[in-house]
């Protein structure tokens, strides 16, 4: 529900604050006092073109602020905002702000978050419905019709967007199959070849690493095989020094006990005789390490050539040639199981499409119900509208296949016929505003709490019309209010007289300056402008008892 309205410097109004209750609120002035100016204050406020022929004489800018109740969970404005990351604090109210520079830029803000004019524009169509002359959304939208016919009837749409969506699955997968099996065929007999090279070949992953470690250290032992034998020689020769070593300690052996000093000699020889054992045996360890295989060295560097010819005839790293060879198994796999796979999956599709059919059908036929109950309710409002040469219908026609969706296979569309014998035409098609706005009230009483925005706002709904329609019309108004908030810019005093709220919209000059400003009005001042209503400038006695007699019936 709309609770308040900020304006600042917007034509004539250079500040204003508007507060707005529940029900019906009617906004009644002189023609030209600034009732088209309060309304373009609160269509730039939700999203309508920015213009700056809007702003002020004189100012830099203009701004409005709208303050909204937060809308509930599941409210189409409630996931407009969780979509795009906007968040209301509990208890907070929802405040939209758009201002407009006299160079013509815009920005809009909501909850102080700066957001899109497209954003502001779709939030505002799910809180504010305006009906009048020019408007172009709520149900002059045919592309809402559907979804209204959907909730007027509590038609179960669920089950049809549920059946789609598999549907639609099931039929990616089966032309995902299809360009699989395609794909590979064209290239069958490549891959017989590739699968076969690679087979015979068999690389494995890490092999590229493990060959050239290989090679190298192979490549070491043979730059080193000459020097390492002749240390070899040097140490376990017959003359090597390990034999020399050993013989020294013999022979020293037999005259150490005649000589105390040569003990230490001694040990120090069967030392260095253990430490030069030791390293004889690490050489052979490192030798045998170092062992120069040259045929060997050759498959080696054989095998790694191949490998990495391989990798670069299929441009893919040496490691990755196992996983290639097994995908291109598998292509050829898919090739000789495709047929079976493919015709699983048609069969899928064919029974996810039946069953989507089943249910868009019977959708159908609900839509064609409701769509019955729906014209026979505006019927039944036309005639008290002074529409009773008019007939509306709701057109549920069935779309082309590439058109059907999760929402059904039918178009829905408003139409109506304004004379007798007068083809019927979309609703949008109305060129008398007054008349369109009495349609839309007669529509919108019969699909009353079946869905909308919650605030309804009706401009000069009662042009060209008086006496029992404009009583018709403020007794609709009246009844469409016990449901949502509506706001009617009316001339009608049968139409004032319903309201729970009234405001005076004037103009006025300092002879320098003109200000248009807005004025709750008392149960007196209330009276007073009725009875202007009735009479014109000059209020006369008869026309203050008559305005008492219309207030009666609402307890003013």
């Amino acid at each position: 529900m709309l609770t308040s309205l900020a304006i600042r410097n917007v034509v004539l109004i250079e500040a204003l604050d508007l507060e707005f209750g529940a029900g019906l609120s009617v906004l009644t002035g002189e023609t030209g006092a600034g009732k088209s100016i309060l309304l373009d204050s609160l269509g730039l406020a939700l999203g309508a073109r920015a213009d700056s022929g809007l702003v002020r004489a004189g100012e830099a800018q203009a701004s409005v602020t709208a303050s909204f109740d937060p809308p509930p969970a599941g409210h189409r404005a409630a996931l407009l905002l969780a979509d795009n990351g906007i968040e209301i604090e509990a208890g907070e109210p929802l405040l939209i702000r758009r201002t407009v520079k006299a160079d013509g830029g815009s920005r809009a803000f909501i909850n102080d978050q700066a957001c899109s004019a497209a954003l502001l524009r779709d939030l505002g169509g799910a809180l504010v419905e305006i009906h009048g002359q020019h408007d172009d959304r709520g149900l002059l939208n045919a592309r809402g019709h559907r979804a209204l016919l959907d909730t007027y009837g509590r038609c179960e749409a669920e089950a049809v967007a549920t059946a789609h969506a598999a549907w639609r699955a099931a039929a990616a997968d089966l032309a995902q199959a299809r360009d699989t099996v395609a794909n590979a065929a064209r290239d069958r007999d490549y891959l017989d070849h590739a699968v076969a090279e690679l087979s015979k070949f068999a690389p494995e992953a890490g092999e590229e690493a493990t060959l050239a470690e290989e090679r190298a250290t192979m490549q070491k032992g043979a730059r080193l095989s000459d020097d390492l034998s002749a240390v070899t020689d040097c140490l376990t020769g017959s003359d090597g020094g390990l034999a020399q070593l050993r013989q020294a300690a013999r022979r020293l052996d037999r005259i150490a006990g005649e000589y105390e000093p040569l003990s230490a000699v001694l040990e120090a020889l069967d030392r260095a005789v253990i430490e030069a054992g030791e390293a004889e045996d690490k050489l052979a360890e490192a030798a045998e390490a170092l062992s120069f295989d040259p045929a060997r060295l050759d498959a080696i560097e054989t095998r790694l050539f191949d490998l990495r010819g391989l990798a670069r005839k299929h441009q893919v790293a040496p490691d990755d040639l196992a996983a290639l060879r097994d995908e291109m198994a598998a292509r050829l796999a898919a090739i000789e199981g495709g047929e079976e796979h493919i015709a699983a999956l048609e069969a899928d599709v064919a029974r996810k499409a039946a069953i989507y059919r089943a249910a868009a059908q019977a959708l159908s036929a609900e839509r064609q119900l409701a769509a019955g109950r729906l014209d026979a309710a505006v019927a039944g409002e036309l005639a008290p509208l002074k529409l009773d040469a008019a007939r509306f219908r709701t057109v549920v026609a069935p779309l082309d296949e590439g058109q059907w969706s999760g929402a059904g296979m039918d178009r829905v569309e408003f139409e109506i016929s304004t004379n007798p014998g007068a083809p019927f035409a979309p609703l949008a098609k109305i060129a008398s505003g007054g008349e369109l706005s009495r349609f839309i009230l007669a529509l919108k009483v019969a699909l009353a709490e079946r869905g909308g925005a919650d605030t309804l706002i009706f401009d000069e709904i009662d042009r060209g019309v008086g006496g029992a329609v404009a009583d018709a019309i403020g007794e609709r108004l009246s009844r469409l209010a016990q449901s949502n908030q509506i706001l009617v810019v009316t001339h009608s005093p049968q139409v004032a007289a319903r309201g729970a709220g009234h405001m005076l919209i004037a103009k006025s000059s300092d002879g320098t300056v003109t200000r248009t400003g807005v004025h709750a009005l008392s149960d007196s001042e209330r009276r007073e402008e009725i009875a202007r209503m009735l009479s014109g400038a000059e209020i006369t006695a008869e026309a203050r008892a008559q305005a008492e007699r219309l207030l009666e019936p609402n307890g003013a």
